[in-house]
């Protein structure tokens, strides 16, 4: 793809910025102890353990003999993602903008590496084996209908135990103004289903998908997209220690035209490597509700 690096006229220091949010996916992130595990192999390993329950003791003959089982759970790393970008020297100086790299990494970092790490999280807990997704079609839906599915769900995980302090409840921008303005006008009934999760954060439309196709960057197609059998997520519950979420890897240098052998260029890469996974014994810590498929 051609650069596009305008020759400078008369300008001022404000830059024109497209609308992005920064990534939302942040807060299920694994803590740095499980990074550091992973920092020598292409694949982690995570324990796992169980152990008998409780027996009668009796005077005479003591306790009873249980186990301890304990085995480990193999993991690989998923995403590598990177790209190169290049700018010619003339282009850049002519523009006179020669901290244009600073501005384009932050760029980089808030319009294309925050949106497609928010979009592969979501996408690869909801097409995780083992995960349910729940059909409903809340595109028209009353808050009540909406307050009833979260009940569903949080009644579910509590029956089944999951930890309530570390649940996140992902929603759509939408949905979550639905709520909002229910709430506010009807300030005697009951929203207290919200409270059932330690945060509740939006997520734009376009990065909550139950599948994506990341873009090899062949014939000038980078980024992500929604996949042919991907369908719209409504929202989705994540208790935290269920998930698996690190980067490994992530590199970004800028390059001045004196180190470049061939080219008389700029050139700024970066690279990420990391892992989305979940825990098997955990999946009772996800639900996911997702539009029916069009």
């Amino acid at each position: 793809m051609a650069n596009s690096i305008a020759a400078i006229k008369n300008y001022t220091t404000i830059l024109d910025r497209v609308y992005q949010r920064e990534a939302t996916s942040s807060y299920l992130n694994s803590p740095a102890r499980m990074a550091r595990a992973g920092r020598n192999a292409k694949e982690i390993m995570i324990p796992r353990i169980s152990v008998t329950g409780l027996g009668d003791y009796t005077r005479n003959v003591g306790y009873k003999t249980g186990s301890i089982d304990f085995a480990y759970e193999t993991k690989a790393f998923n995403y590598d993602r990177g790209i190169k970008l290049l700018a010619d020297v003339m282009d850049v100086e002519e523009a006179g903008v020669l901290d244009c790299f600073v501005q384009a990494g932050a760029e980089l970092q808030r319009t294309q590496v925050a949106p497609e790490a928010d979009a592969f999280t979501y996408a690869t807990i909801a097409s995780h084996e083992g995960v349910s997704v729940t059909e409903a079609d809340l595109s028209k839906a009353k808050a009540t209908d909406v307050l009833a599915a979260l009940r569903s769900v949080t009644n579910a995980m509590d029956e089944a135990q999951v930890t309530p302090g570390s649940r996140y409840l992902f929603i759509t921008p939408t949905l979550k103004g639905v709520l909002d303005d229910y709430s506010l006008a009807n300030p005697n009934m009951s929203s207290r289903v919200l409270t059932r999760f330690c945060r509740v954060v939006e997520v734009p439309q376009a990065r909550f998908y139950t599948k994506i196709a990341l873009n090899s960057g062949d014939s000038e197609k980078f980024g992500y997209a929604k996949a042919t059998d991907g369908r719209a997520i409504n929202f989705m519950v994540v208790e935290k220690s269920a998930v698996i979420k690190f980067d490994k890897h992530v590199a970004s240098r800028v390059f001045s035209p004196d180190e470049l052998e061939n080219l008389d260029s700029y050139m700024m890469k970066y690279r990420k490597y990391g892992i989305v996974e979940l825990m098997d014994n955990k999946l009772a810590g996800v639900a996911v509700s997702a539009a029916p498929a069009a």
